[in-house]
């Protein structure tokens, strides 16, 4: 039971984790990035199997992480109001043509970011979107403005 309440706990820790670090930075893993997932989940996994290296502690771990997010993703789809808290929502960074500074600096994204991924997509210059959007996966959706 105390291997159950450690994941319980670990996972409830790496969902408010997720939702501070932000959505841009998990959808562009540089490799030092990688790295890093590779030691946190090392360091997760020594916290919530402490000293027990059985099988039915790993299945109990991994059947634990199962039942959360099904539940989580279960909340998300049963409550719409929780949805935002969870998943986030899809945040304007472009309007007509303008960045919006203020939803850049809360997403820690730079102009050239969002004019790489522009151009990604085939996109010259910002004056040419209409809506440029952060979407709650971390990618960035881009309207053209209609010629």
């Amino acid at each position: 039971m105390d291997i159950v309440l450690r994941t319980v706990l670990v996972f409830c820790f790496l969902l408010v984790l997720t939702r501070v670090i932000g959505r841009r930075e998990l959808s562009s893993l540089q490799p030092f990035d990688l790295i890093l997932l590779i030691v946190l989940g090392d360091a997760v996994q020594q916290g919530l199997t402490q000293d027990d290296y059985s099988l039915t502690g790993a299945f109990l771990v991994i059947g634990t992480f199962a039942v959360l997010q099904v539940f989580v993703s279960w909340i998300g789809y049963r409550f719409p109001r929780a949805r935002p808290v969870l998943e986030g929502e899809p945040i304007i960074i472009i309007d007509d043509g303008q960045l919006i500074e203020r939803n850049l600096k809360r997403e820690r994204l730079t102009k050239q970011e969002i004019a790489e991924q522009a151009r990604i997509q085939q996109i010259a210059h910002i004056s040419d979107v209409r809506w440029g959007v952060l979407e709650t996966n971390g990618q960035i959706s881009f309207i053209k403005k209609s010629s």
